[in-house]
């Protein structure tokens, strides 16, 4: 089955009604319609034959289609049923000589299950649902899964976010943990006319290349509770917000060990300062557990 042309709105949305379908916004689907942009994007990606890649939300296959004209391996993550049927028709021969796997379904609760028996990828792509795309990503650094390198789309603000430096306004938890994981630079912002339909917010590329030194703390699990309590209230102390995880540890010593001020604020702390202070949490756990 031949694939529509992936740059003209006019013959997407002529296929989409042929065959009975229609763009679901509660799945933020905008086609990217913009052929240069969708070769760099995977030229960013940096794939050759020996890459095993995930594609989050592949649609009609554009990105789909480029990645494996380069040889990998892919597997996609499709939530639209109806896109789900389209794609193994239009990838028959990759399908055929197991190079593309197709995994019906909601990605949050499917690439898990999925993982335990699939070849772990190196590589990461994503034009990602506006609503759910921080959950996506956090989502997978949270639970130990790591890329060599991503390429992923998203909301312009959720980018800005991803890159965020201590002390801004965009500076959160999301920020940390992105920036744990990897170093996170700015690919391309794309407008709202680079795809259709046309979204009314513009989009930012970014590429995420792992840190060879993660997860670089000796509790991982602690790291992420500890960055999500420290960034609950903006407003409060790093003292206040850790409180419940504090859990009877001398509180003094923690802080002391760690080199950081008990009445600072968390949108000032550096990554490395709040893998500092969850070290150092640890410790006390572990002193006060023997």
């Amino acid at each position: 089955m031949n694939h529509p042309d992936y740059n003209s709105p006019a013959e997407l949305k002529a296929f989409l009604e042929e065959n009975g379908m229609a763009m679901q916004k509660k799945f933020g689907q905008n086609f990217l319609i913009n052929e240069t942009a969708r070769k760099a994007l995977i030229d960013a990606l940096d794939i050759h034959e020996e890459s095993v890649v995930w594609e989050v939300g592949p649609g009609l296959g554009s990105m789909t289609d480029e990645i494996l004209k380069r040889g990998a391996t892919l597997t996609a993550f499709e939530i639209d049923h109806g896109f789900a049927r389209l794609l193994p028709q239009f990838f028959s021969a990759f399908l055929e000589k197991e190079h593309f796997t197709l995994v019906e379904g909601d990605v949050l609760k499917t690439w898990q299950s999925y993982a335990k028996t699939a070849t772990r990828p190196d590589r990461f792509f994503g034009n990602l649902p506006y609503n759910v795309a921080a959950t996506i990503i956090a989502d997978m650094i949270e639970n130990n899964m790591r890329f060599e390198k991503a390429v992923v789309t998203v909301q312009k603000e959720v980018g800005q976010r991803m890159c965020a430096k201590p002390a801004t306004s965009d500076y959160s938890s999301f920020s940390v943990l992105c920036q744990w994981a990897y170093d996170v630079k700015p690919l391309m912002d794309l407008a709202g006319g680079n795809f259709w339909p046309r979204p009314n917010v513009d989009s930012r590329a970014l590429v995420f290349t792992q840190k060879e030194l993660f997860p670089r703390c000796q509790n991982p699990k602690l790291f992420v509770r500890l960055t999500r309590a420290l960034f609950s209230s903006r407003r409060k102390t790093i003292r206040n917000n850790i409180q419940p995880l504090l859990n009877g540890c001398a509180e003094d010593a923690v802080f002391e060990r760690a080199g950081i001020s008990p009445g600072e604020r968390a949108e000032n702390l550096s990554v490395d300062e709040i893998l500092a202070l969850s070290d150092s949490l640890n410790i006390s756990y572990t002193e006060k557990n023997k």
